[in-house]
């Protein structure tokens, strides 16, 4: 299995550096563009790097509390991902496959597909149907995204270089399931979802999680969306059971300016060593596009783990993080980043101090 993923990320870099060498609006294959190409397979190429200094330099060449960004002082390869769409027609068939490779892809992996130390990941893998059904009733069925939070995976589709506190402790990363969404209108959508619960493609317990979706758009300057999700999370235990509220605003008020609130709340019976289990926090985001070529994005966040069944320890982490983002050619999004974060307990620099600082400057693709 290793050696069929091994494979998949060598295609990966293959094709990166294959674009990076040709310009490929000029590549052609008798009058086949590689552009034509790409757009026939549902093809896109993502690849994602980058640099963290810690101020403090720790000996254990980690940042507390971080997921994707946690090597200190070091260059990694964040993220390599080869994906393939196909949207599905009414009455017809669609699919999506993300393969990612890299230092994220050890983070994401669900129960039953890779190990902590396996640098390759299946993140998406399910079929769609379209059926006649109104405005076109969808079944969804594999594995994919969560659909909860403010933020995804890929640092591209992000305001920040880093990911916020609540994307990497208070919600889920994955699901395998099934998904039913309808368009009731332009202002409201719905999905429903049925899955084996968080980040499990194999499930832990006999019962399943479900959830619910509602976006509302009652004006262009406001989008919301409400999410639930309950269900038994714990090893072959059916009875105790994990409930997630999460709601996520967008504001524009004026042209370039984008503003983001997320919301998350949890509580899982019987987690805690003295009984239930909390943890809930709230981020917001302002991002301002100066030009076509420079943006800046501000997020501020605090997250409480009550019992420290998501951290590790029971305390209150807030954060704060300025992410400058230059878009110097075609496909190149650059963004340096500082994020200062501080809790009430000591649980930086092996849990000496209460504070920590970085630098950070990443780069990432697309094609």
């Amino acid at each position: 299995m290793k050696e069929k993923f091994l494979m998949l990320g060598l295609l990966v870099l293959a094709i990166f550096a294959f674009v990076t060498v040709v310009n490929a609006e000029e590549t052609k294959i008798g009058s086949v563009t590689a552009d034509d190409i790409k757009k026939a397979l549902g093809m896109s190429v993502y690849v994602q790097g980058g640099y963290t200094y810690n101020f403090e330099d720790p000996d254990s060449q980690e940042n507390e509390l971080r997921v994707f960004d946690h090597k200190a002082n070091s260059f990694t390869l964040d993220l390599a991902q080869l994906v393939f769409v196909k949207d599905a027609p009414m009455n017809g068939v669609g699919f999506k496959l993300k393969l990612s490779a890299g230092e994220t892809a050890k983070w994401i992996h669900s129960r039953g597909l890779g190990t902590s130390d396996d640098s390759f990941d299946l993140t998406e893998a399910y079929i769609e149907y379209l059926a006649p059904l109104g405005k076109g009733l969808k079944f969804s069925f594999g594995k994919f995204v969560t659909y909860h939070g403010a933020e995804v995976i890929e640092a591209k589709d992000n305001p920040n270089y880093s990911r916020s506190l609540l994307f990497n402790y208070a919600i889920p990363f994955t699901h395998t399931g099934l998904k039913v969404a309808y368009p009731f209108s332009d202002a409201v959508n719905a999905s429903l979802h049925i899955v084996n619960g968080w980040d499990n493609t194999d499930d832990n317990n006999k019962g399943k999680t479900i959830g619910l979706s509602i976006g509302y758009i009652p004006i262009e300057q406001l989008s919301m969306v409400f999410n639930l999700m309950n269900g038994p999370e714990q090893d072959s235990n059916n009875s105790d059971n994990r409930f997630l509220f999460d709601w996520v605003g967008t504001i524009k008020p004026v042209k370039n300016l984008a503003l983001i609130l997320n919301v998350d709340y949890a509580r899982e019976d019987n987690a805690a060593v003295d009984g239930d289990a909390r943890w809930y926090g709230t981020a917001g985001i302002a991002k301002y596009d100066f030009s076509d070529l420079f943006g800046l994005a501000l997020r501020a966040e605090y997250f409480k783990d009550d019992d420290g069944v998501r951290t590790g320890a029971a305390q209150s982490l807030k954060e704060l993080t300025i992410t400058p983002e230059f878009r110097i050619a075609r496909g190149i999004v650059i963004r340096p980043e500082y994020r200062h974060d501080w809790s009430d307990k000591e649980v930086f620099d092996s849990g000496t101090k209460k504070t920590q600082d970085t630098f950070a400057l990443g780069v990432m693709y697309t094609w």
